[in-house]
């Protein structure tokens, strides 16, 4: 796929350099917009004007909408005031206000003075939204109907008003005071009776979300019931709204997105890595390390404290990696389950005490088979076959008996600490790997130094 990209872009710019317009439109007319946006991305940016004005209105419309905000920044730098208004015309509202969102302050104001006052009008409605609530996401170009509407009416309303809607696969049926009483698709539509009426082929059990309900639990739906739209209605149960399955899908992008890269010990960003500067990698990335080195450092100081303990006992000094290794692997697959458990909606903190004794039962099987598995090893390689006398059944049951105890503390920790932060109304996410690391590294080593010093006699 990427050399096919990288032949097309090659193609393009030779055909470009050479004047042939013509050859170049029957290629691009060809292309999924999606595709085109790609292309464009990866394209020298004095040739990206160029490429743009030969596409057809409607398919440059659909096509501006998947390009990158710096992109879209630079062609809308370069349009004149009538291509601007062509563009924005053609715009769905949702589509529109991400637009209006990406881009600077002097940007917006030009977009929106191009915009009709109808379409304005309707950006702004959206905008006053908070971000990340389903009213901030939602598009109002949809069909409703009302229920005293026979099927024929319907047609005849879908026909002349669907043209401009995002989509017409299902219409909303509302009252007089927008109210929403029930959905009907096109399908029911097409294969009724002329003169039946909305009320009786509608379907009443609608599945709806408040304009201020999360933006990520809103898509979720769209999972649980198999949803290609989800209408948004205000505390009255007016309909406002509608957001789209491709609207969803951008969210759902975004949030697992977001939740890898705090799991990973970055700030969140919303441009690609490549388009990242080394400056804005290093301010989001920087801050996370400063703080879990300093939440580090309370680890050397459990080793300096019991710093005569390994004077006497040097050979415990080889095995503290392979405990901090073991604990911290431990209490990341716990943390990473119980994460990917809440944000699919399948653990909640009522839950807590059902996972920690799940967490549990398993943290004892593992750290069983850990240590006996250990102990053998311990044995038969590092004492007979590295011929390493130092290692005892004593010393060998310390650091089994660390094992077992290791594990089931990272365990405890990596499925409390997720659960604890959505209880507390953080994204648990933020309690990942990292953090879980450093916590269970200062654990295990206080439990094998306790019980070096206890059972070895230090």
């Amino acid at each position: 796929m990427a050399e096919r990209t990288a032949t097309l872009e090659g193609t393009i710019t030779a055909l470009a350099e050479q004047k042939k317009y013509p050859a170049l439109r029957d290629i691009l007319v060809t292309m999924n917009p999606a595709d085109t946006a790609a292309l464009f991305d990866g394209i020298e940016e004095h040739l990206l004007p160029l490429l743009f004005r030969l596409l057809p209105k409607d398919m440059a419309a659909e096509t501006f909408v998947e390009m990158e905000p710096d992109s879209q920044e630079l062609l809308i730098r370069g349009f004149s005031d009538s291509e601007l208004k062509e563009v924005v015309d053609e715009l769905y509202v949702d589509d529109a206000v991400d637009l209006v969102e990406e881009m600077p302050a002097n940007v917006v104001r030009r977009i929106l003075r191009q915009a009709d006052p109808e379409t304005r009008r309707l950006i702004n409605n959206i905008l006053q939204y908070p971000d990340d609530c389903a009213g901030s996401i939602m598009t109002t170009e949809f069909v409703d109907l009302l229920p005293t509407m026979t099927v024929a009416d319907a047609v005849k309303r879908i026909r002349r008003t669907g043209t401009d809607k995002e989509t017409i696969n299902i219409c909303y049926v509302i009252d007089s005071g927008r109210h929403l009483l029930g959905t009907v698709s096109i399908r029911t539509i097409i294969l009724s009776e002329d003169d039946e009426v909305l009320s009786e082929i509608m379907q009443e059990n609608v599945i709806s979300v408040g304009t201020l309900t999360d933006q990520e639990d809103a898509t979720a739906l769209f999972s649980k019931y198999d949803l290609t739209v989800l209408p948004v209605v205000d505390n009255e149960n007016r309909l406002v709204g509608i957001i789209t399955v491709d609207d969803a899908l951008d969210v759902l992008e975004t949030e697992t997105t977001e939740d890898i890269e705090i799991m990973g010990g970055v700030t969140p960003t919303d441009k690609p890595y490549l388009k990242t500067s080394i400056w804005e990698t290093f301010k989001a990335r920087f801050p996370w390390l400063l703080l879990l080195m300093i939440s580090a450092t309370f680890t050397g100081q459990i080793i300096a404290s019991f710093e005569n303990a390994l004077a006497a006992a040097t050979v415990l000094t080889a095995y503290i990696p392979m405990l901090m290794d073991t604990g911290g692997n431990s209490g990341s697959q716990a943390s990473v389950t119980v994460i990917r458990g809440i944000s699919l909606g399948d653990i909640e903190f009522k839950d807590y005490f059902k996972v920690l004794w799940k967490e549990i039962r398993v943290a004892v099987l593992c750290g069983a088979a850990l240590a006996a598995a250990n102990f053998v090893k311990l044995m038969l390689v590092d004492r007979m076959l590295f011929h390493n006398p130092e290692i005892t059944v004593t010393v060998a049951a310390v650091i089994c008996l660390t094992m077992v105890c290791t594990v089931l503390c990272a365990k405890v920790v990596g499925c409390t600490l997720p659960m604890l932060a959505e209880k507390l109304g953080f994204d648990p996410a933020v309690m990942s790997s990292p953090f879980i690391t450093t916590i269970v590294d200062a654990l295990s080593l206080l439990i094998y130094f306790r019980f070096a010093v206890t059972i070895l006699k230090l």
